[in-house]
């Protein structure tokens, strides 16, 4: 008997982050007899006077929202870091049993459109171009205050990611420290780079899926779009520069479009796939701002949902995964020719 990645289970190794993930795709055939989530109707209008982040509506912390017409940028009015924080210590990581340290940061919110009833996946390709630009300049606006190192922008989309509210939005928390999971990438990208003449990483990555095409879900001018060979969930998409841009300052005018092209298409074919509003994590990664020229970093973007088998069946990360190490039942290839099947017209809109 021969192994089969199709059949057998097998560990992947995530280069990028640096940990395995247990694949096991004999299971994918169970039987489910698990919780199944009820879909309820989406009947939102396009604005409500009750929509926290609607134009001209009072927030929950008070604060009132202008009358904005496309993106509409403010603080976060319960923040997770404040840039008032006095600074502090207790004991020295990796030699106290017990340490910890202030941290400094300014958390914002990205409000996409005024209409409460749309998502990235409905919306039209020069209301996301403005969505980029606004990512851009809080980028830069941001990165440049003399105690952030990172500026972390990141979409949470429907209940089940724990979206507060269905507004269509995102938020950008920028911080005094360089978080674990970018640390630990640019770690490995650096490392890559150090040892391969120089190359970047992602850079031979892409060109290695470009050439495979078996995990590629879509691709335009700038970016491609694929579930990673090393993809814990169900259907992860990871969108790649195909220039090694370090960070939302390199790109050009054409780059920021197709990323907003890329955005939509994305979003849009998850929408296809259980024909709902399909929920996610999705969160860019690029150059910290603490500095440093940061070479080895490239621009990518991580998409993480939780749907599995349908609209109402997810993923849980449970048991194992919790204790022992990520595992999943459909192979990234799967994953992929499932997503390259769906439509980019939204089946709401398609005749």
């Amino acid at each position: 008997m021969s192994f089969d990645y199709s059949a057998h289970p097998h560990r992947r190794y995530n280069i990028l982050r640096g940990q395995w993930v247990l694949v096991s795709p004999h299971r994918a055939q169970r039987p489910w007899q698990g919780a199944v989530e009820e879909i309820a109707p989406d009947n939102r209008p396009e604005y409500d006077p009750k929509d926290y982040l609607g134009p001209g509506n009072t927030r929950v912390g008070g604060g009132k929202n202008p009358p904005y017409t496309d993106t509409y940028i403010f603080d976060n009015d319960f923040q997770a870091m404040l840039d008032s924080t006095p600074p502090a210590k207790i004991g020295v990581p990796g030699e106290d049993l017990l340490a910890a340290q202030t941290v400094r940061g300014k958390c914002r919110v990205v409000c996409f459109s005024p209409k409460l009833n749309v998502t990235v996946a409905e919306m039209d390709l020069t209301a996301l171009r403005k969505v980029v630009d606004a990512w851009t300049e809080e980028y830069k606006q941001l990165g440049s205050l003399d105690y952030i190192n990172h500026v972390q922008i990141f979409e949470n989309k429907g209940e089940m990611m724990g979206c507060s509210n269905p507004h269509p939005h995102g938020q950008i928390w920028s911080s005094e420290m360089i978080p674990e999971e970018p640390a630990a990438e640019l770690k490995n990208l650096a490392k890559y780079k150090a040892e391969h003449e120089g190359r970047g990483l992602l850079q031979d990555y892409v060109e290695l899926e470009l050439r495979e095409k078996t995990r590629l879900v879509t691709e335009n001018d700038s970016f491609v779009a694929l579930v990673p060979y090393w993809a814990v969930w169900p259907f992860e998409v990871l969108v790649i520069s195909k220039r090694p841009f370090r960070s939302l300052t390199d790109f050009d005018d054409a780059a920021k479009t197709d990323l907003a092209d890329m955005y939509r298409r994305v979003a849009c074919r998850y929408d296809n796939l259980f024909k709902c509003s399909f929920p996610y994590s999705m969160g860019i990664h690029q150059a910290p701002t603490d500095g440093s020229n940061h070479l080895e970093a490239h621009f990518h973007l991580h998409f993480y949902p939780p749907l599995l088998r349908s609209a109402t069946v997810r993923k849980f990360m449970v048991g194992f995964e919790l204790l022992g190490e990520p595992q999943r039942d459909l192979t990234a290839e799967q994953a992929a020719a499932r997503l390259r099947e769906c439509s980019e017209v939204h089946y709401l809109h398609s005749k």
